[in-house]
């Protein structure tokens, strides 16, 4: 959406992206009793909720979320570890929106191996697990939350976890400062 405004006969030109992003709070996110915290965060940097649910992944839905890019790139062996992990328990989905918003969450979360992460960062303050501790355990990477990593991953991702119909759009008062429409 692009708006301009004039102010002293000068025209300024506001370029907003409004953009959606995944986000899996995992299993151990859940079992760690951390989930709260996490919310927290993306409601004071001013993420619109848009779609939240509770639920266990089927082994299909994990298979779609851990597509086989993720097997090119890492081993089929990592895939299956991720599906394993993701299907351990319950899971919470979430749809955020705002501004730029998927590259605003992937700074907020960190680094995917958590022992890499920043403090400060979600994955920073919560966790700090390695691949090589993953690979020696064969676990899957335990590090609490899955974003969207580009617009167009998110706008698959989000077919995979939501149907139409669960998201809802609306203006929160506390996003009225971060996402000016």
């Amino acid at each position: 959406m692009n708006q301009s405004r004039v102010q002293s006969g000068q025209t300024f030109e506001y370029i907003y992206m409004i953009e959606r992003s995944l986000i899996l709070l995992k299993p151990d996110a859940l079992q760690r009793g951390v989930m709260g915290e996490i919310i927290t965060r993306f409601e004071r940097v001013g993420a619109r909720f848009v779609g939240i649910k509770l639920l266990v992944s089927e082994k299909d839905a994990a298979m779609k979320h851990y597509t086989e890019d993720l097997a090119i790139r890492r081993g089929e062996k990592v895939r299956e570890m991720m599906v394993s992990m993701i299907t351990s328990g319950p899971i919470l989905a979430i749809v955020l929106e705002g501004v730029e918003i998927v590259e605003v969450v992937r700074k907020m979360i960190g680094a995917t191996e958590p022992k890499s992460a920043a403090p400060g960062t979600i994955r920073g303050d919560f966790a700090h697990v390695s691949y090589k501790h993953a690979d020696e355990t064969g676990s899957g990477v335990f590090n609490l939350i899955h974003a969207s990593s580009s617009v167009e991953e998110a706008k698959v991702e989000i077919d995979v976890w939501f149907k139409p119909e669960e998201l809802v759009s609306h203006s929160p008062m506390y996003s009225a400062y971060t996402v000016k429409e």
